[in-house]
């Protein structure tokens, strides 16, 4: 473990880099001050990137458009890897019709609808429907009521042999400095501990989600997982989730892992992270040229 302080020589040392978003790149007040000049810095050095994320709130489309907005124009949609993406192959595979039953926004359905399935809100599932619900997923923390709704989901669960899909295996994000928020992974373990069924997980930390992007880009060029390196502020989903793949990870500091906390979390977790930084951004005057 190596603490570097300007981000700019880890990106020397690797080809590609992968960022998670929430913590890394944006937090609860916008983008991270500075991380403009990260991306910068990676385009006219020639560097690939993506952005490898178990948020399923809405469309690689609408995540990018949302850094557009920020001011991150340079985010497209190819650039995007969500653990949404995961869910729709799955979906595509193992329930070909009928209802899939959400939790989550109206955005996050993108991923679940097709032409042969149906998708419908927890809320709108009746007794007189029920019975033609073939799968439940918990995509967001929004866009529904928590109390009735987390209950029918409970109950759907208990009364159909279904999969239960989990597509952002996050348990909490940040909220403020100092207050975190529940996320959809939280409240699916809740429901998982409940109804006493395991639950399908995508998402880091999950080696399907790196091996998706692994194969994506090979697809297009011969990669190496050493010319690859895992940019997390989450010990137990970006690190853990990296270093699981075989990839080197940089633990960040201006998320969920506070700069008092980080040598006490990772020697009781015993999670350890390649390299540890304050934060992504590329120092002033880091550009060499």
């Amino acid at each position: 473990m190596q603490r570097i302080d300007n981000f700019k020589s880890i990106i020397d040392r690797y080809e590609i880099i992968f960022f998670d978003a929430f913590g890394v790149l944006k937090n609860y007040e916008g983008l991270v001050p500075g991380i403009e000049r990260t991306f910068e810095y990676l385009e006219k050095q020639g560097k690939e990137y993506y952005i490898v994320t178990n948020d399923a709130s809405r469309s690689p489309a609408e995540l990018a458009a949302s850094y557009h907005k920020k001011g991150l124009t340079v985010i497209d949609p190819e650039r995007i890897i969500s653990s949404g993406m995961l869910t729709k192959e799955y979906l595509d595979l193992k329930v070909k019709d009928g209802i899939v039953a959400f939790l989550g926004t109206p955005e996050s359905a993108h991923y679940i609808d097709n032409n042969g399935r149906h998708t419908l809100p927890v809320s709108e599932v009746t007794a007189t429907n029920i019975d033609k619900v073939n799968a439940l997923v918990f995509m967001d923390d929004e866009g529904f009521n928590w109390f009735e709704d987390i209950n029918k989901a409970v109950n759907i669960l208990r009364k159909r042999p279904i999969p239960a899909i989990v597509a952002n295996t996050d348990y909490a994000y940040p909220l403020t400095a100092n207050d975190i928020a529940v996320a959809i992974g939280g409240i699916a373990n809740m429901v998982e501990s409940i109804v006493g069924k395991e639950f399908i997980r995508f998402g880091k930390p999950d080696s399907q989600m790196f091996m998706f992007a692994y194969d994506m880009i090979r697809e297009r060029r011969a990669i190496s997982k050493k010319d690859i390196v895992m940019v997390g502020d989450t010990l137990f989903t970006d690190i853990m989730g990296g270093n699981k793949f075989g990839l080197d990870t940089v633990l960040v500091l201006s998320g969920n892992t506070l700069p008092g906390d980080a040598e006490s979390n990772i020697h009781s977790t015993g999670i350890v992270p390649t390299y540890i930084c304050h934060n992504a951004v590329v120092e002033d005057g880091g550009f060499g040229f």
